[in-house]
């Protein structure tokens, strides 16, 4: 075994850290973000706004610092993110200005949906891309997807559990909800700390530096059909964020945030091991084959959800849409690592993620304001599932004969 190969497998775990750290937080602050906004009497078209506005700062992040990772180097890059992170915490636990609170959610980095923002996830995919291989990507990005999840799930579990359990101890719901968002502060700061802690082996390799591109070079136009794509995707799943979900499910049926700290466990969970199962059906099926016909009854399942009479009943359909929602994530990821340039790893990953969060950060406005509406509330759920469908059909029209590597060979 070379240095480089034992620095390579200490790395990996660090690469697995960042994002379980990352995504615990998200899942924490997601399902408090909401309930923080109206607690502190903004409206449901302000909150809507507001989550846009974060949604499209963190393109502009991401946009900037995944772009020139390569250059800039992948690290310092998840440090910047991290440092982005903490100071987007600190101001939202400690100011009660809207304007101070969008103009935080723009520059820094925070989650309303419990999933992805910022430059972090295109940078560990490059990393783990260049280390593990053709045949064992999508696997390893199974697994990265999954620690995602369950960090993502408990997350959100001790996020809505500590702030039940400060309101039931007397404080008052800003107060409580704030507490759950100086921890999200906290996390990045540790997050900092992880990224520092690796080595050089995640760079780029020096043979290929000298080849590093800021933005996209042969892969621009395959990748931007596909950012497209991913952005009308990301619209749909903007509708659907999942503090805005809580918000519904706490305006609808007067779910409380430990209840909806423990729906987001469920989900979040079943998403996570779904991703392992996602690996093996493509393994056999392909990865676009996996993606799509995946992903079609998950979407049927939650243009269901706002039909239904009761909130365990629509609870029920949220976590059995869980058990293939996400198994597009893993193959999604490990396509587009597999159809780019290696040297064009860190921007392709950066683009498409760009992509998303510019198609989520159009949609919590326009759900916002069905929300502010009694009679329009469920419509975000019927404009997510069948945008999500339309998408789906799309992208096996256009990819279905694009095939990565360890493919061709079937």
């Amino acid at each position: 075994m070379t240095k480089r190969d034992s620095v390579t497998r200490r790395d990996i775990p660090l690469l697995f850290a960042s994002r379980s750290v990352r995504l615990f937080a998200y899942g924490a602050v997601s399902v408090v973000l909401g309930l923080l906004l109206g607690a502190l009497g903004f409206s449901e078209f302000e909150i809507g706004l507001l989550l846009t506005l974060t949604l499209l700062g963190d393109t502009a992040v991401t946009l900037l610092l995944a772009t020139h990772a390569d250059r800039f180097g992948r690290r310092r890059t998840l440090v910047a993110g991290a440092a982005l992170m903490l100071a987007a915490g600190v101001v939202f636990a400690l100011s009660d200005s809207y304007l101070v609170l969008l103009a935080a959610a723009i520059v820094g980095v925070i989650s309303p949906s419990g999933s992805e923002v910022g430059p972090f996830l295109a940078v560990e995919q490059a990393a783990l891309a260049q280390t593990v291989g053709d045949a064992r990507r999508t696997r390893t990005f199974a697994w990265h997807t999954l620690l995602g999840s369950v960090a993502t799930a408990f997350g959100a579990l001790a996020g809505g559990g500590v702030s039940d359990a400060l309101r039931g101890a007397g404080l008052e719901p800003v107060q409580a909800y704030r507490s759950v968002v100086v921890g999200y502060a906290l996390l990045g700061a540790v997050l900092g700390m992880v990224a520092a802690a690796m080595s050089r082996a995640v760079e780029l390799p020096p043979e290929r530096a000298g080849h590093a591109r800021v933005g996209l070079g042969s892969s621009r136009g395959k990748v931007l059909r596909l950012s497209a794509l991913f952005a009308v995707d990301a619209f749909a799943g903007g509708l659907v964020l999942q503090a805005m979900v809580a918000f519904w499910l706490h305006a609808r049926f007067g779910m409380q945030a430990v209840e909806l700290g423990t729906v987001f466990l469920a989900t979040n969970m079943l998403s996570g091991v779904s991703a392992l199962v996602a690996a093996r059906i493509a393994e056999r099926f392909g990865l676009i084959n996996t993606m799509v016909f995946t992903h079609i009854p998950a979407n049927v399942l939650l243009l269901l959800v706002p039909f239904m009479p009761n909130a365990w009943l629509a609870v029920g359909l949220l976590i059995a849409r869980s058990l293939t929602s996400q198994m597009d994530v893993p193959t999604r990821q490990s396509y587009v690592m597999a159809v780019v340039a290696p040297a064009e790893r860190s921007a392709a990953a950066g683009v498409t993620a760009v992509a998303r969060t510019l198609g989520s950060g159009a949609s919590p406005v326009l759900a916002g304001l069905l929300m502010g509406r009694e009679e329009l509330a469920g419509l975000p759920f019927v404009l997510a599932g069948g945008l999500k469908i339309a998408y789906d059909l799309a992208l096996f029209a256009l990819f279905r004969r694009h095939r990565p590597p360890e493919e061709h060979a079937r």
